[in-house]
Protein backbone atom coordinates (compact mmCIF):
# COMPACT_ATOMS: atom_id res chain seq x y z
CA UNK A 1 0.00 0.00 0.00
CA UNK A 2 0.99 3.27 -0.69
CA UNK A 3 -0.27 7.39 0.15
CA UNK A 4 -0.21 9.83 -2.21
CA UNK A 5 0.01 13.73 -0.33
CA UNK A 6 0.08 17.06 -0.78
CA UNK A 7 2.80 19.28 1.15
CA UNK A 8 2.66 22.81 1.76
CA UNK A 9 5.63 24.26 3.83
CA UNK A 10 5.26 28.20 4.43
CA UNK A 11 8.06 30.35 6.29
CA UNK A 12 7.36 33.50 7.13
CA UNK A 13 10.44 36.13 8.59
CA UNK A 14 9.21 39.31 9.62
CA UNK A 15 11.46 42.60 10.10
CA UNK A 16 11.08 46.15 11.42
CA UNK A 17 13.23 47.75 8.17
CA UNK A 18 13.83 46.68 5.08
CA UNK A 19 16.87 44.02 5.51
CA UNK A 20 19.28 42.71 3.18
CA UNK A 21 18.96 38.49 2.64
CA UNK A 22 21.86 36.07 2.38
CA UNK A 23 22.07 32.64 1.18
CA UNK A 24 19.25 30.67 2.17
CA UNK A 25 19.17 26.26 1.79
CA UNK A 26 15.77 24.89 2.07
CA UNK A 27 15.60 21.31 2.39
CA UNK A 28 12.28 20.00 1.91
CA UNK A 29 12.39 17.51 -1.30
CA UNK A 30 12.92 13.87 -0.61
CA UNK A 31 15.23 11.59 -2.61
CA UNK A 32 13.86 9.52 -4.76
CA UNK A 33 14.24 5.96 -3.21
CA UNK A 34 12.12 2.57 -3.18
CA UNK A 35 9.93 4.25 -0.72
CA UNK A 36 9.17 7.61 -2.12
CA UNK A 37 7.98 8.78 -5.76
CA UNK A 38 8.31 12.41 -6.30
CA UNK A 39 5.32 13.83 -8.65
CA UNK A 40 5.63 17.41 -8.55
CA UNK A 41 7.57 20.10 -6.53
CA UNK A 42 7.85 23.75 -6.29
CA UNK A 43 9.68 26.48 -4.24
CA UNK A 44 8.54 29.86 -4.46
CA UNK A 45 9.13 33.38 -2.91
CA UNK A 46 7.66 36.56 -2.30
CA UNK A 47 11.02 38.26 -2.72
CA UNK A 48 12.87 37.93 -6.36
CA UNK A 49 15.80 35.22 -5.79
CA UNK A 50 17.62 32.72 -7.61
CA UNK A 51 16.97 29.31 -7.19
CA UNK A 52 19.48 26.79 -7.55
CA UNK A 53 19.40 23.12 -6.49
CA UNK A 54 22.31 20.59 -5.50
CA UNK A 55 22.75 17.50 -3.93
CA UNK A 56 25.03 17.53 -0.66
CA UNK A 57 27.29 14.79 0.43
CA UNK A 58 24.87 12.69 2.13
CA UNK A 59 22.54 13.11 -1.04
CA UNK A 60 20.39 15.08 -0.24
CA UNK A 61 18.19 17.33 -2.60
CA UNK A 62 19.17 21.39 -1.43
CA UNK A 63 17.51 24.20 -2.79
CA UNK A 64 20.01 27.58 -2.33
CA UNK A 65 18.15 30.46 -2.67
CA UNK A 66 20.20 33.76 -3.73
CA UNK A 67 17.84 36.77 -3.13
CA UNK A 68 18.25 40.18 -5.45
CA UNK A 69 16.35 42.91 -3.49
CA UNK A 70 15.95 43.82 0.51
CA UNK A 71 12.08 43.30 1.98
CA UNK A 72 10.76 43.98 5.16
CA UNK A 73 9.38 40.45 5.24
CA UNK A 74 10.82 37.47 3.24
CA UNK A 75 8.13 34.31 2.74
CA UNK A 76 9.79 31.37 0.92
CA UNK A 77 6.60 28.56 0.18
CA UNK A 78 8.00 24.91 -0.55
CA UNK A 79 4.88 22.83 -2.21
CA UNK A 80 5.24 18.77 -2.65
CA UNK A 81 3.28 16.00 -4.15
CA UNK A 82 4.64 12.61 -3.85
CA UNK A 83 3.80 8.78 -3.22
CA UNK A 84 5.08 7.24 -0.01
CA UNK A 85 5.27 3.64 0.93
CA UNK A 86 5.34 2.38 4.11
CA UNK A 87 7.67 0.37 5.81
CA UNK A 88 6.95 -3.05 7.72
CA UNK A 89 7.86 -4.42 10.65
CA UNK A 90 11.38 -5.30 11.24
CA UNK A 91 10.06 -8.98 11.91
CA UNK A 92 9.73 -9.11 8.16
CA UNK A 93 13.65 -7.79 7.73
CA UNK A 94 15.22 -10.62 10.40
CA UNK A 95 18.46 -9.62 11.73
CA UNK A 96 22.12 -11.15 11.22
CA UNK A 97 23.31 -12.97 13.91
CA UNK A 98 25.98 -10.41 14.87
CA UNK A 99 23.42 -8.06 15.03
CA UNK A 100 21.41 -9.75 17.70
CA UNK A 101 23.42 -8.60 20.19
CA UNK A 102 25.08 -5.29 21.58
CA UNK A 103 27.83 -4.82 20.70
CA UNK A 104 26.94 -5.24 17.08
CA UNK A 105 29.22 -6.77 14.80
CA UNK A 106 30.26 -4.45 11.54
CA UNK A 107 31.77 -6.01 8.94
CA UNK A 108 35.04 -3.88 7.82
CA UNK A 109 32.98 -2.25 4.81
CA UNK A 110 30.36 -1.81 6.95
CA UNK A 111 32.89 0.21 9.59
CA UNK A 112 34.00 1.87 6.50
CA UNK A 113 30.73 3.42 5.26
CA UNK A 114 29.44 3.87 8.85
CA UNK A 115 32.02 5.20 10.85
CA UNK A 116 30.73 8.87 10.48
CA UNK A 117 27.58 7.66 11.92
CA UNK A 118 29.21 5.67 14.56
CA UNK A 119 31.20 8.52 16.07
CA UNK A 120 29.81 10.29 18.75
CA UNK A 121 29.53 14.15 18.08
CA UNK A 122 28.25 15.95 20.78
CA UNK A 123 30.42 16.20 23.57
CA UNK A 124 29.79 14.54 27.05
CA UNK A 125 31.48 16.50 29.61
CA UNK A 126 30.37 15.02 32.76
CA UNK A 127 29.39 11.53 31.24
CA UNK A 128 25.85 11.55 32.01
CA UNK A 129 25.00 10.55 28.35
CA UNK A 130 27.46 7.56 28.80
CA UNK A 131 26.14 6.52 32.40
CA UNK A 132 22.70 7.13 30.87
CA UNK A 133 23.06 4.57 27.54
CA UNK A 134 24.51 2.04 29.50
CA UNK A 135 21.77 1.47 32.04
CA UNK A 136 19.88 -0.16 28.94
CA UNK A 137 22.91 -3.14 28.80
CA UNK A 138 23.04 -3.56 32.34
CA UNK A 139 23.60 -7.30 33.06
CA UNK A 140 22.06 -9.34 30.58
CA UNK A 141 20.05 -6.65 28.75
CA UNK A 142 22.07 -7.13 25.55
CA UNK A 143 19.85 -8.04 23.05
CA UNK A 144 19.67 -5.68 20.62
CA UNK A 145 15.84 -4.78 19.31
CA UNK A 146 14.86 -4.90 22.86
CA UNK A 147 17.46 -2.31 24.01
CA UNK A 148 16.24 -0.28 21.24
CA UNK A 149 12.69 -0.25 22.51
CA UNK A 150 13.38 0.16 25.45
CA UNK A 151 14.98 3.39 25.46
CA UNK A 152 12.55 4.58 22.92
CA UNK A 153 9.97 4.05 25.42
CA UNK A 154 11.84 6.00 28.19
CA UNK A 155 12.44 8.61 26.40
CA UNK A 156 8.74 8.87 25.43
CA UNK A 157 7.89 7.51 29.33
CA UNK A 158 10.10 9.99 30.86
CA UNK A 159 10.52 13.38 29.34
CA UNK A 160 8.01 15.65 28.95
CA UNK A 161 7.47 16.77 25.45
CA UNK A 162 8.15 20.82 25.07
CA UNK A 163 7.67 23.10 21.82
CA UNK A 164 10.30 25.48 20.96
CA UNK A 165 10.21 28.51 18.93
CA UNK A 166 13.81 29.06 18.88
CA UNK A 167 16.05 27.29 16.55
CA UNK A 168 18.69 24.43 17.28
CA UNK A 169 18.78 21.44 19.12
CA UNK A 170 19.84 21.08 22.60
CA UNK A 171 22.55 18.82 23.56
CA UNK A 172 21.85 15.65 25.00
CA UNK A 173 23.14 15.97 28.24
CA UNK A 174 21.00 18.99 28.33
CA UNK A 175 18.12 17.39 27.44
CA UNK A 176 18.69 14.40 30.51
CA UNK A 177 19.11 17.40 32.52
CA UNK A 178 15.48 19.27 31.82
CA UNK A 179 13.74 16.00 31.19
CA UNK A 180 12.52 17.75 28.59
CA UNK A 181 12.87 18.63 24.87
CA UNK A 182 11.45 18.48 20.99
CA UNK A 183 11.24 16.19 18.68
CA UNK A 184 15.02 17.05 17.43
CA UNK A 185 15.92 16.82 20.73
CA UNK A 186 14.50 13.63 21.76
CA UNK A 187 16.23 12.03 18.31
CA UNK A 188 19.64 13.77 19.21
CA UNK A 189 19.05 12.06 22.39
CA UNK A 190 18.90 8.76 21.51
CA UNK A 191 21.20 8.77 18.12
CA UNK A 192 24.43 9.92 21.00
CA UNK A 193 23.51 7.14 23.45
CA UNK A 194 23.41 4.25 20.48
CA UNK A 195 26.62 5.84 19.35
CA UNK A 196 28.14 5.45 22.31
CA UNK A 197 27.03 1.59 22.32
CA UNK A 198 28.31 0.94 19.25
CA UNK A 199 25.60 1.42 16.95
CA UNK A 200 25.74 3.41 13.75
CA UNK A 201 22.68 6.12 13.73
CA UNK A 202 21.97 8.85 11.68
CA UNK A 203 19.54 11.98 12.50
CA UNK A 204 16.38 12.10 9.81
CA UNK A 205 14.14 15.15 9.36
CA UNK A 206 11.23 15.28 7.74
CA UNK A 207 7.53 15.59 8.13
CA UNK A 208 5.01 13.43 10.35
CA UNK A 209 2.00 12.58 8.69
CA UNK A 210 -1.42 11.76 11.04
CA UNK A 211 -4.44 10.23 9.35
CA UNK A 212 -6.51 11.81 12.58
CA UNK A 213 -6.02 15.21 11.36
CA UNK A 214 -7.44 14.36 7.50
CA UNK A 215 -11.06 13.97 9.64
CA UNK A 216 -9.92 17.24 11.98
CA UNK A 217 -8.89 15.17 15.40
CA UNK A 218 -6.03 15.94 17.65
CA UNK A 219 -3.16 13.91 16.32
CA UNK A 220 -0.02 12.75 17.45
CA UNK A 221 2.61 15.17 19.00
CA UNK A 222 4.34 16.73 15.76
CA UNK A 223 2.49 15.71 13.40
CA UNK A 224 1.12 17.73 10.12
CA UNK A 225 4.53 19.56 11.20
CA UNK A 226 8.35 19.20 10.46
CA UNK A 227 9.69 16.41 12.44
CA UNK A 228 12.80 14.75 13.58
CA UNK A 229 13.24 11.38 14.21
CA UNK A 230 16.49 8.73 13.91
CA UNK A 231 17.72 5.81 11.90
CA UNK A 232 19.99 2.47 13.19
CA UNK A 233 21.17 0.41 10.67
CA UNK A 234 21.27 -3.61 11.72
CA UNK A 235 22.97 -5.90 10.01
CA UNK A 236 19.88 -7.91 8.07
CA UNK A 237 17.50 -5.32 8.41
CA UNK A 238 19.14 -1.83 7.00
CA UNK A 239 18.56 1.23 8.03
CA UNK A 240 15.54 0.79 10.46
CA UNK A 241 13.73 3.62 11.53
CA UNK A 242 12.92 4.69 15.67
CA UNK A 243 11.02 8.14 16.95
CA UNK A 244 11.04 8.69 20.33
CA UNK A 245 8.52 11.33 20.18
CA UNK A 246 5.74 8.83 19.20
CA UNK A 247 7.52 5.88 19.71
CA UNK A 248 6.91 4.63 15.95
CA UNK A 249 9.22 2.10 14.17
CA UNK A 250 6.83 1.41 10.91
CA UNK A 251 4.08 2.54 8.98
CA UNK A 252 3.08 5.48 6.56
CA UNK A 253 3.59 8.40 9.32
CA UNK A 254 7.33 9.15 9.06
CA UNK A 255 8.00 10.84 5.48
CA UNK A 256 12.37 11.21 5.47
CA UNK A 257 13.52 14.27 3.62
CA UNK A 258 16.79 14.45 4.52
CA UNK A 259 19.58 12.67 6.85
CA UNK A 260 22.52 13.73 8.60
CA UNK A 261 25.31 13.09 10.92
CA UNK A 262 23.74 15.87 13.45
CA UNK A 263 20.55 17.87 13.51
CA UNK A 264 22.21 21.12 12.03
CA UNK A 265 22.92 19.64 8.82
CA UNK A 266 19.49 19.52 7.63
CA UNK A 267 17.72 22.15 8.80
CA UNK A 268 14.32 22.70 6.94
CA UNK A 269 15.19 26.84 5.83
CA UNK A 270 18.23 28.31 7.06
CA UNK A 271 20.50 31.23 6.21
CA UNK A 272 21.54 34.79 6.88
CA UNK A 273 20.27 38.34 6.68
CA UNK A 274 22.35 41.80 7.16
CA UNK A 275 20.94 44.44 9.09
CA UNK A 276 19.90 46.11 12.52
CA UNK A 277 19.56 43.16 15.37
CA UNK A 278 16.49 44.83 16.37
CA UNK A 279 14.81 44.83 13.32
CA UNK A 280 13.89 40.71 13.65
CA UNK A 281 10.42 40.23 14.82
CA UNK A 282 10.60 36.93 14.35
CA UNK A 283 9.47 33.59 12.30
CA UNK A 284 6.40 31.57 11.84
CA UNK A 285 5.86 27.83 10.25
CA UNK A 286 3.03 26.50 8.90
CA UNK A 287 2.85 23.10 7.29
CA UNK A 288 -0.04 21.12 5.84
CA UNK A 289 -0.03 17.85 4.78
CA UNK A 290 -3.02 16.14 2.95
CA UNK A 291 -3.78 13.08 1.76
CA UNK A 292 -4.79 12.35 -1.68
CA UNK A 293 -5.39 8.73 -2.24
CA UNK A 294 -4.57 5.18 -0.97
CA UNK A 295 -2.60 3.38 -3.85
CA UNK A 296 -3.15 -0.47 -3.68
CA UNK A 297 0.49 -2.48 -2.66
CA UNK A 298 1.81 -4.46 -5.58
CA UNK A 299 4.40 -7.67 -5.29
CA UNK A 300 7.90 -6.79 -5.94
CA UNK A 301 9.89 -9.99 -7.98
CA UNK A 302 13.49 -10.62 -8.52
CA UNK A 303 14.53 -11.49 -11.81
CA UNK A 304 17.90 -13.18 -12.27
CA UNK A 305 19.09 -12.01 -15.79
Amino acid sequence: MSVIYDLEHITTYSYRNPVTFGKHRAVFLPSATHRERILSYLVETNVPCKIRWIMDTLSNNVAELEFSEPAKELIVTCRLRAEHFGLKAIAEFPLDPRALEIPVQYTPDEWSDLSVFMRPHAEDPDSSVATWAKYFVAGDQDHTLDVLQRMMDTIKNTLSYQSRETEGTQSPGETLRLKSGTCRDYAWLMIESLRRLGLACRFVSGYLYDGALDGGEVGMIGSGATHAWLQVYLPGAGWRNYDPTNQITTGFDLIPVAIARHPSQVMPLSGFWFGETQDYLGMNVKVLIRKLANLPEFESKSVAL
